[in-house]
């Protein structure tokens, strides 16, 4: 792993150096002083030495935050440029005004007199990434399953890993890291979907605040040295080491054989059988979750600007959310967001008219943080027009209504689902199997109890938590990453014959969206609200985010939405016959 590294810098220096005299022989050429990347000027060879130096370091540096992804050379760049940019801003714009013994002003008119090393230093991370990309593009083309269409020998060892979430794509990528060199080890990811969802900020696609496309990152450029499969996982069969997997429109199942599995397929809603729940509510699982709730919500908007009667108007205009934890907050943070920052397109309906409910059983929301913070986001929410029903449960659901413990009933045409999930269906049988609640019972080392040749994490798998004995892990992205790197490790010493580590992780913390620049944080046990965490909200989850392309994409998003509205656009299919489609959907996986 570490040699891989080492190599990626190396190219990256040498890529630099080149772009380095690229710059130099073109500024000497054109009889210019050269204006590199700390902003030095001068023509003598000390100066071009220090630049040529600078210009290594920076490509070797380049390479290790850029890494190599098959996505293109076309992104590359991108990221080549966004560097070039900080360097001219680190460079001429702080570190050469301080050279010269004052400080930086970051002025319009400092920044007019080296504008020409913003050119040079665009120019130079530009051609370091492009020439960085294609040389490991070259390097590696022979190590990708995909470009040599199958092994020319059989392997050794045969690794599956069911499940394409934060999960199973960090075990993908650690055991690239592990085996980069190794073709006896052959590495296959399972997945419904060919995509790498960034599910923390599916809830902002459902308010149209972020483009769906853009919170998702192709898994074949995630792990690009993994072999990619994209079907749905029939069944697991432990004794003869065989996953039977259906893929496409295949009328018939795949047999995959293993060595080691490694089961990260996260989970689903758990409606708890809850008559009319599953039928009438949506989910906030996957993009098509996001994108059907959010046509909804503009189609109903669309319905109530002509409705007459003021029973089924009301409906239109009532949308409650079950389940107070951090995703229903966000859920209903959101939707607020959306409906009232395109209300003024309707001119027929009220801010009044308009009602948000949050449902949750507890006498709180927001378990996952303190109750200081709790109390904050409940405050701030009830503010903004907020209705809460707390400790209180749900009964059933119909077309029109959220029946409540009690008889209560909540007229309205939008529920939203947060209050639970469960393991994916096709786990339930080896769960059965190992006495488990639903969850795959696993040893400290993430393998599955009793069959050392299977591993479990992230949503699908009970983690034994040492600092809580008799209590496991949470099912957070956070821990998910941090499981597949373990993961990742504790397979590769199987296949060395070396011994596994057990998991063991204290959780960073917790960031929760309120909409409106508001946030709530709990970062290593200090707590963060309103303008300060919802600053902390974006910054880590950007960052976070995969892929540079995502990120600016995002950075762009957000942007956007400062200055104009949100889309009031209405795509795809009829939005009531969508809901129903992902509904179906959902029933149809949950037979499987």
């Amino acid at each position: 792993m570490r040699s891989l590294r080492r190599e990626d810098m190396a190219i990256g220096a040498a890529a630099g150096l080149v772009s380095g005299l690229v710059l130099v022989a073109l500024t000497l050429w054109q009889g210019m002083a050269i204006s590199g990347l700390l902003g030095l000027t001068g023509r003598g060879p000390a100066e071009v030495a220090l630049q040529l130096l600078l210009a290594t370091l920076a490509g070797a540096g380049l390479a290790g935050v850029l890494g190599y992804a098959a996505q293109g050379y076309s992104a590359m760049v991108s990221g080549g440029l966004l560097a070039g940019l900080l360097l001219w801003i680190a460079g001429p714009l702080t570190v050469a005004p301080l050279l010269e013994g004052r400080g930086p002003t970051w002025s319009l008119r400092e920044a007019g007199d080296v504008f020409s090393s913003l050119i040079a230093d665009l120019l130079f991370g530009a051609l370091t990434a492009f020439l960085f990309y294609m040389t490991l593009a070259v390097r590696r083309r022979g190590e990708s399953p995909s470009a040599r269409g199958g092994p020319s020998e059989e392997p050794r060892v045969r690794v599956v890993i069911a499940g394409g979430g934060f999960a199973g794509v960090s075990v993908a990528q650690g055991l690239e890291r592990h085996f980069a060199r190794d073709p006896e080890v052959d590495v296959t990811l399972v997945s419904s979907s060919n995509y790498l969802l960034f599910t923390p900020m599916l809830a902002e696609v459902a308010s149209s605040a972020v483009e769906p496309a853009h919170i998702s990152a192709p898994v074949r450029a995630s792990s690009a040295r993994t072999r990619f499969r994209r079907g749905v996982v029939q069944e697991i069969d432990p004794a003869s080491g065989v996953v039977q997997v259906r893929t496409g429109g295949s009328l018939s199942d795949q047999e995959l054989p293993y060595d080691h599995l490694v089961l990260a397929l996260g989970s689903v809603a758990d409606f708890r059988d809850l008559p009319g729940v599953e039928a009438n509510s949506f989910t906030l699982k996957t993009l098509e979750d996001a994108v059907a709730l959010r046509n909804h919500v503009i189609s109903l908007l669309e319905e109530a600007e002509g409705e007459a009667h003021s029973e089924e108007r009301r409906r239109q205009l009532t949308f409650v959310v079950a389940g107070g934890g951090f995703a229903g907050t966000e859920a209903i943070a959101e939707l607020f967001d959306l409906v009232h920052g395109v209300l003024h397109y309707y001119p027929s309906l009220r801010a009044e008219e308009l009602r948000f409910v949050l449902v949750h059983s507890r006498d709180r929301i927001l378990p996952e943080v303190g109750e200081r913070l709790a109390s904050y986001a409940l405050e701030k929410l009830r503010a903004r027009g907020i209705d809460f029903e707390l400790e209180r449960r749900v009964e059933s659901a119909t077309a029109g209504a959220l029946r409540l413990e009690g008889g209560h009933e909540i007229h309205t045409h939008t529920i939203v689902w947060t209050a639970g999930n469960r393991p994916a269906p096709v786990l339930a049988p080896l769960s059965e199997q190992l006495e488990g609640k639903g969850a795959i019972p696993v040893e400290p080392t993430l393998q599955v109890v009793g069959h050392p040749s299977l591993w479990a994490l992230g949503d699908c798998a009970s983690i034994p938590d040492p600092r809580r004995p008799g209590a496991s892990y949470p099912p957070t992205a956070q821990h998910a990453l941090r499981e597949g790197k373990l993961v990742a490790g504790n397979v590769a010493a199987a296949i060395r014959g070396e011994e596994p580590k057990a998991f063991a992780f204290e959780p960073i913390g917790v960031l929760v969206a309120l909409g409106r620049r508001t946030a709530v944080a709990e970062i290593r046990g200090r707590q963060f609200s309103g303008l300060a965490a919802w600053i902390m909200w974006r910054g880590i989850y950007l960052a976070k985010l995969p892929g540079l392309e995502r990120k600016l994409r995002v950075l762009l998003d957000w942007t956007l939405d400062l200055f104009f509205t949100r889309d009031v656009v209405l795509t795809g299919q009829d939005e009531h016959r969508a809901r129903d489609t992902v509904v179906e959907q959902r029933v149809a996986e949950g037979a499987r």
